[in-house]
């Protein structure tokens, strides 16, 4: 894939990211869930590998934070979420593990680190099992959507079955 190509298609992830996050939102616990921002990552993950898509998840969370859309939870859970989707597929070539990797990053790893991202940053003292749920709600709703959208892309030969 050339230069070109790879920008204009980090760019218009950031923008469905972005975008549909806050269109596509539910509260969950003591946080909103955003899928959409998981199924983008599991989608650029599998389509572009994990450094796009580590970059496309910190552009998107950026962005939200910029505009007053988002809070700054949205950078470890996403990045995380975002880089064992890419690696995790890139290792196994399946569809079904870059959604399980975006699970685990987001969902557990990334709520872990959210523990003393959010006390450092944001003074809360909220501690980790009161992200674990609404993480764990949040990537996975996502990652089965991504997951969905990428298996009926493939069905359909919109993106080759091999491409990393």
């Amino acid at each position: 894939m050339n230069r070109t190509r790879l920008l204009t298609t980090m760019a218009v992830f950031v923008a469905i990211g972005t975008l549909g996050s806050q269109m596509l939102w539910f509260p969950a616990g003591i946080a909103k869930a955003y899928p959409v921002q998981h199924a983008v990552n599991v989608m650029a993950a599998v389509t572009l590998g994990p450094i796009p898509a580590v970059a496309i998840a910190f552009m998107i969370g950026l962005l939200r934070n910029l505009l007053g859309l988002g809070t700054l939870l949205a950078f470890p859970g996403g990045m995380i979420g975002a880089l064992l989707a890419g690696y995790f597929y890139k290792w196994s070539r399946k569809t079904w593990t870059a959604a399980a990797g975006e699970v685990i990053g987001t969902g557990l790893i990334g709520a872990m680190l959210s523990v003393p991202f959010a006390n450092i940053l944001m003074g809360s003292s909220a501690g980790a099992l009161a992200f674990l749920p609404s993480f764990l709600i949040s990537s996975t709703t996502g990652a089965l959507i991504g997951w969905f959208v990428v298996s009926k892309l493939r069905q359909t030969h919109a993106i080759p079955q091999t491409n990393l």
